[in-house]
């Protein structure tokens, strides 16, 4: 970093912070004691309102809040912007009113013909691949606007166990009304999904944000200790419920491969006496997705428990060789 940069991110830092020492300079910076005292000196010169407080607990201070300079990106950063822009090429629907293509025009438009070209070669020789939003989610602007906000939502969801009447030339769903809190969306697989709390079964749940049919607000009184909730805390919302069933299978090195590729939190490997095991749970009513998923590793696994899982399985298989 030249001293440029480092003067505007120094008042970044400095405008943040308000009151600051030389040694927060110094590591914040990876710069010397010298150093810091002249970047100070070229940072008043600049006309940043700095004074200085001496004794104990002395230091700098910035007597009122700067207007920020425009934030300058260097080749490199903008390149690494570009390209991290490709991850919204997979997704229909964002949680905040935006495309790729709306993003990427007003970039493309702020760079000069030589940076547009740079990115152009680049694109010639960096490709990603992408797993593709399968369905459309609606409802994820007010899904994020109640989890930031902490606010109660009204949601219409399809029941676990939803049966469709074949006496009818349209198949209805059944459908139930949760009052739920959102957490946290996360994108996974091709999905969005949605981390809450349900207020009336008093326990959290993670929806498919695709498969909310309705959502709104409501002026229920959130949980408030929700907001107190941190990341690593949200892997609770994935535990198996009681009725949850344990499977285990023995899995290859190439099985191995494929699991670190497509995996879910309910499962794992576990290492024992020389060869590895894929574990993990499922309820009840993924049954046919356990075994969807078992079956895509083809020869790389076997089955070790539960018995009715094998079974399943070899079914599936059987199902196959009828439709050939």
């Amino acid at each position: 970093m030249n001293k440029t940069e480092r003067l505007h991110h120094m008042l970044r830092f400095i405008n943040q912070k308000q009151h600051f020492t030389l040694p927060d300079l110094m590591q914040e910076f990876q710069i010397s004691k010298r150093t810091a005292l002249r970047d100070i000196a070229s940072l008043e010169e600049m006309g940043a309102p700095i004074y200085a407080e001496y004794g104990r607990y002395g230091g700098y201070r910035l007597l009122q809040q700067m207007q920020l300079p425009p934030i300058s990106f260097n080749t490199d950063e903008l390149h690494a912007l570009y390209f991290a822009m490709q991850a919204l090429r997979s997704f229909s629907d964002l949680p905040f009113q935006t495309t790729f293509a709306s993003v990427h025009a007003k970039f493309m438009a702020a760079l000069s013909d030589r940076q547009q070209e740079n990115i152009f070669n680049m694109q010639q020789r960096v490709t990603f691949k992408h797993t593709e939003q399968i369905k459309n989610s609606s409802h994820l602007e007010l899904l994020l606007k109640a989890a930031v906000q902490q606010l109660v939502i009204r949601i219409t969801y399809p029941d676990k166990n939803a049966t469709h009447d074949q006496s009818e030339a349209v198949s209805k769903t059944k459908t139930s009304i949760r009052v739920i809190q959102p957490i946290a969306l996360n994108a996974s697989k091709g999905y969005w999904y949605c981390q809450a709390y349900d207020l009336e079964k008093k326990a959290y749940r993670v929806f498919r944000c695709d498969r909310i049919i309705s959502a709104v607000l409501t002026d229920m009184e959130p949980v408030n200790h929700l907001a107190e909730i941190h990341s690593e805390h949200l892997q609770s919302l994935w535990k198996p419920s009681e009725q949850a069933i344990s499977f285990q299978c023995k899995i290859s090195d190439l099985g191995m491969e494929q699991f670190q590729q497509n995996h879910y939190p309910s499962m794992r490997l576990e290492e024992h006496d020389g060869f590895y095991l894929l574990v993990g749970t499922y309820e009840p009513h993924e049954l046919e997705f356990i075994v969807s998923y078992l079956a895509g590793y083809g020869t790389s696994i076997k089955i070790v428990e539960p018995e009715m899982l094998k079974e399943s399985l070899r079914q599936h298989y059987l199902n196959l060789l009828e439709c050939i």
